[in-house]
């Protein structure tokens, strides 16, 4: 098993030679922080979109579901604060001419003291960078990272340049011709266009405080430092969902869908501990309580979804610059207001990571198949251990042989099945070969037909996970795997 020291670059190495991530524009030397997905990967977002969108809109009968222009208006991001707020405070080394955002230095300073046993250290340094940040002392920043002995990863130098502020979101021009008036921007979050789509679902859906509304969606940023493969991207994609309630209730609303959205992570088949809840000291200026769901990556707890109170702060703005009205009437207390809203903002990106570094797994193995006398005979194999409801092929069809009219009875199971869940068929190379291929993509089931399927109409199931076989009917193949992935 790689340990966590390699297992990351052995992922991303796999997922290049399996066809689930490419680095963009590849022929072309790349471009830094953007990746094109693959064949596989393709699906397994797709899957993971889909499985979010369902728990959302149809466990949830007050929730539904928009999508919203990426193309926004550019007072959108003034009323937001983005325009004046979404800036990070960059630090460089003068050694290696490398840049860095500082609350990433100190974070990562926190988190070594953390591992010494010195939390409240850590604590007290995070308290006292929060407090810099709060109050733009970029001078204080830099005599921090000085003062704690921080150094460049690369130089292992403190020879730190000043602390500057970078806005992070993208422009462009609209329409044809390029001045100061046709300005836009690419959106950095997929949350506005919901806030300012409030009333319009609101009317058209006839719902009810509380509801939500949820969202997929590409965002942009301009990130400076964009690291840890698709962790950190400038071209990424959202889920969220804005859920609307009445003042005074949102403390009560925050803890119960910081709880669903706990549970829905480990109805991932993630085991608990690799998770944990990280609240924020001091939430951002738009919230009064905010906390991440973090996962145990193979470089550290990172986070994966963000749970955030954002009081009436968004729409109040949005009512303030458009001069439009963003009240709700409600008719059980016969009063208007601004409602208050509880985001879960969750990168589906960082959660296609988070599922790839949880179900890879190298394994030393010399293991009989019980297949009409042949056997797995690589010592080894790489395996990723998807849920069955998220894999991106949930069944490979393997005639044994291109003969004997093994290939026609397997297309006849193809056909049965390629309807209701996503099927993969394959001729060439040994049987033992073809497995170690679906292995690797995360296939959960494999049927092979066999010169005993003539004879009895059975074939050969065998399970990912365990490698186990046995025969059963094959009329009975998408009933199987149709019950695991539901």
């Amino acid at each position: 098993m790689a340990t966590d020291a390699n297992k990351f670059q052995a992922i991303i190495s796999h997922c290049k030679e399996y066809g689930f991530i490419f680095p963009s524009s590849e022929i072309y030397e790349g471009l830094q922080a953007v990746y094109d997905y693959g064949q596989w990967g393709s699906e397994l977002k797709k899957n993971i979109k889909d499985y979010w969108w369902k728990s959302m809109t149809q466990q949830y009968e007050n929730i539904v579901g928009i999508d919203a222009a990426i193309f926004m208006h550019p007072t959108t991001w003034k009323a937001s604060g983005h325009v004046d707020n979404f800036n990070d405070p960059m630090i460089d080394n003068k050694d290696s001419k490398k840049r860095y955002r500082v609350d990433h230095l100190i974070e990562t300073k926190a988190e070594e003291m953390r591992n010494d046993g010195r939390n409240d250290e850590a604590d007290g340094l995070l308290d006292e960078m929060d407090k810099l940040i709060a109050k733009d002392d970029f001078d204080g920043l830099r005599q921090l990272i000085i003062n704690r002995g921080i150094k460049c990863p690369i130089s292992k130098t403190s020879n730190w340049t000043e602390v500057r502020q970078f806005n992070l979101m993208f422009s462009t021009q609209i329409g044809s011709v390029s001045d100061e008036s046709s300005e836009i921007y690419l959106r950095p979050e997929t949350a506005q266009g919901i806030f300012v789509n409030f009333l319009n679902v609101q009317k058209t859906g006839r719902l009810k405080i509380p509801f939500g509304i949820a969202q997929i969606g590409k965002a942009f940023r301009n990130e400076i430092v964009a690291r840890q493969f698709i962790f950190r991207m400038r071209e990424f994609e959202q889920m969220e969902m804005q859920f609307f309630c009445r003042p005074g209730t949102q403390k009560e609303w925050f803890e119960y869908w910081k709880g669903e959205r706990q549970k829905w992570h480990l109805s991932l088949s993630i085991p608990e501990s690799k998770f944990r809840w990280h609240p924020h000291a001091k939430p951002a200026f738009y919230a009064d309580n905010a906390g991440d769901i973090e996962y145990e990556f193979p470089f550290g707890f990172k986070e994966v979804e963000g749970i955030h109170s954002r009081t009436d702060y968004d729409l109040k703005q949005h009512q303030e610059y458009s001069k439009k009205k963003m009240q709700y009437f409600d008719s059980e207390i016969n009063q208007n207001y601004i409602p208050y809203v509880i985001e879960t903002s969750i990168g589906l990106d960082r959660t296609i990571l988070m599922m790839l570094s949880e179900a890879y797994a190298e394994e030393d193995l010399s293991l009989p198949t019980g297949q009409a006398g042949t056997a797995e005979k690589q010592d080894s194999r790489v395996v990723l251990r998807f849920p069955s409801k998220i894999a991106p092929m949930k069944l490979a069809v393997l005639p044994l042989v291109k003969k004997d009219g093994l290939p026609e009875i397997a297309r006849k199971i193809m056909d049965d099945c390629k309807s209701h869940f996503r099927c993969f068929y394959e001729e060439k190379d040994t049987i033992g070969k073809r497995y170690r291929r679906m292995d690797a993509i995360g296939t959960p089931f494999c049927v092979t037909v066999d010169q005993q399927t003539k004879t009895d109409d059975t074939v050969t199931i065998r399970y990912r996970d365990t490698m186990q076989q046995k025969r059963i009917p094959a009329n009975k193949v998408r009933e199987i795997v149709q019950q695991s992935i539901q």
